[in-house]
């Protein structure tokens, strides 16, 4: 995307990352559900609309400010989709199950994106197919890095719930202890850039695998 200004950047960005995080909470929700926890839907957060999902610090701010510096790293959050355990039939194994909801709604959006972009190749007019060509590398991007983001077993990301999920008695209680810590580990992480080093192999992979089925790549 080089040579466009900060502006086309985050226009082009703006939609994948809008619908990547809020549609990652939806899954929750829609999992939580039919696994017996109707929590998500009564309170309204199964709903395709955006603002009932955004966070304004997590949703606009942090990726919005990723993007105009071109940091090269980009990750957000909405507000999570409150789940009640007690509702679900099986709770523990269950929980696993809507964790893992979020990371596979992401792969099914970058897989969309990649049709998008691969389709925007056949339209002749180049104002609407490179702006949507452009948006399509954005949507898997974004997609693929909060997939693989969640994945980490780092409490309260989703791939924690699932290691919770396969630990049994004293070993699941201390590795939730963890969770009031789990956001300081991450921030540390991106702060020292060690964030990316973890995530970048799996990330280019997985990536890289997504263009080649598009062939945006």
């Amino acid at each position: 995307m080089s040579g466009l200004s900060s502006l086309q950047v985050f226009a082009i960005w703006a939609l994948p990352v809008l619908f990547a995080i809020t549609l990652h909470e939806v899954a929750h929700g829609w999992a939580a559900k039919k696994l017996g926890d109707p929590t998500a839907q009564r309170l309204g957060r199964l709903s395709l609309n955006p603002i009932k999902h955004v966070d304004p610090l997590g949703t606009v701010l942090i990726p919005g400010l990723l993007i105009l510096l071109g940091t090269g790293f980009i990750f957000g959050w909405a507000k999570p989709v409150p789940v009640t355990w007690s509702n679900l039939r099986r709770p523990k194994r269950d929980m696993a199950l809507v964790a893992l909801a979020g990371p596979g709604a992401n792969l099914i959006m970058a897989l969309a994106w990649g049709a998008i972009g691969r389709l925007a190749t056949y339209i002749p007019s180049p104002w609407v197919s490179r702006p949507l060509i452009y948006m399509g590398i954005a949507g898997i991007t974004i997609n693929i890095v909060l997939m693989v983001l969640n994945l980490l077993p780092l409490p309260p990301l989703d791939g924690s719930r699932v290691v919770s999920g396969l630990l049994r008695g004293s070993l699941a209680r201390g590795y939730s202890r963890i969770e009031p810590y789990g956001i300081w580990i991450l921030l540390l992480l991106v702060a020292t850039g060690a964030l990316g080093w973890i995530l970048g192999p799996p990330v280019t992979v997985l990536r890289n695998f997504v263009f080649s089925l598009s062939r945006m790549g």
